[in-house]
């Protein structure tokens, strides 16, 4: 005979401590750049237009060179935001809610810092933020350095593949713009690209029909791993920031873009960085809520060391 299910005593709820998240993403300007120390809103780095040399006649003045010289601004701005929690929220989960809402913080500002260091298309008196983007600043000229405006941003043509325009010719020219300039070096070279690009750099063959895109330390598919990624021989990073943007965002839906340079010239000005501060629901406006808050700050600026160091490739 069957026995009939009363429903009688109680069905556990198991609530699991660890969260569900994004995954952590990391700054590539942050990663690569030249960090400079900042102790005040702004800071100057002087930076020298060269010096040229020539034939030297006998008995006669040395050549006078009249390169110029300037400086770079390195003047900071304000990331931030906050998150409101629940005191309920904080007392009855098993979960750590500081440290999963800071994690979360950090994905923010490595993708909004990257973007609005790489991808912003307009000017800082139209975005609003305190520094130029390097997208923007290739649209430049530079009388100091020689950089004539949009020499080294190329918008890729059509083909075959979506995002458009990253083709193992396009690739090598885009690298090729930076690498006649002064501020080439490869020991300093890195290569900063969106992840959406990935698929399309693994079936990019160069005329030996080998990857160019290389995931191992001996440089072919399938040797020893641990070595990071290359991409034409030079250490890559993934960033879900290098998309263009009008105005800076963490999750900016422009053009996918890659960007060839020299680190030392990824200016990076260290104000204050990414930082917590909790107010809790006993002190201050929570009592009246009965919320806590959590404040998340980091003062930076950006600056490239001259435009005729880095190269981008952006997507048709």
């Amino acid at each position: 005979m069957a026995v009939a299910f009363t429903g009688a005593g109680w069905i556990p709820i198991e609530t699991n401590p660890e969260v569900i998240q994004k995954v952590q993403q990391a700054s590539a300007v942050e990663r690569f750049g030249h960090h400079v120390p900042m102790g005040s809103n702004t800071k100057y780095t002087p930076r020298s237009g060269g010096v040229h040399l020539g034939r030297w006649a006998k008995s006669q003045s040395a050549p006078a060179d009249s390169t110029g010289n300037d400086s770079v601004l390195l003047n900071t701005d304000k990331i931030g935001g906050k998150v409101t929690i629940a005191e309920e929220d904080m007392s009855d989960s098993l979960a750590s809610i500081v440290k999963t809402k800071s994690t979360d913080a950090a994905t923010s500002y490595g993708k909004l810092f990257d973007n609005i260091c790489l991808g912003v298309t307009a000017s800082k008196a139209t975005s609003g933020w305190g520094f130029d983007s390097l997208y923007y600043l290739l649209t430049q000229a530079d009388a100091t350095t020689g950089y004539t405006a949009n020499a080294n941003l190329t918008i890729g043509t059509s083909a075959a593949n979506a995002p458009t325009g990253f083709t193992y010719a396009a690739l090598n020219a885009a690298l090729g713009l930076y690498e006649v300039g002064d501020f080439f070096d490869p020991a300093e070279t890195v290569v900063i690209a969106h992840p959406g690009l990935a698929s399309i750099l693994r079936g990019i063959v160069d005329g030996n029909q080998r990857p160019i895109f290389n995931e191992s330390t001996s440089g072919d598919p399938g040797g020893g791993q641990g070595g990071g990624l290359k991409l034409f021989g030079h250490t890559l990073q993934w960033s879900l920031g290098a998309k263009t943007s009008a105005t800076g965002s963490d999750t900016p839906t422009g053009k996918p873009f890659i960007v060839f340079g020299n680190r030392q010239f990824l200016q990076v000005g260290d104000r204050n960085p990414l930082a917590l501060n909790f107010q809790d629901s006993t002190n201050g406006i929570g009592v009246d809520t009965d919320e806590n808050v959590l404040y998340f700050r980091a003062r930076k600026a950006f600056a490239p060391g001259a435009p005729g160091a880095f190269s981008m490739l952006v997507s048709a």
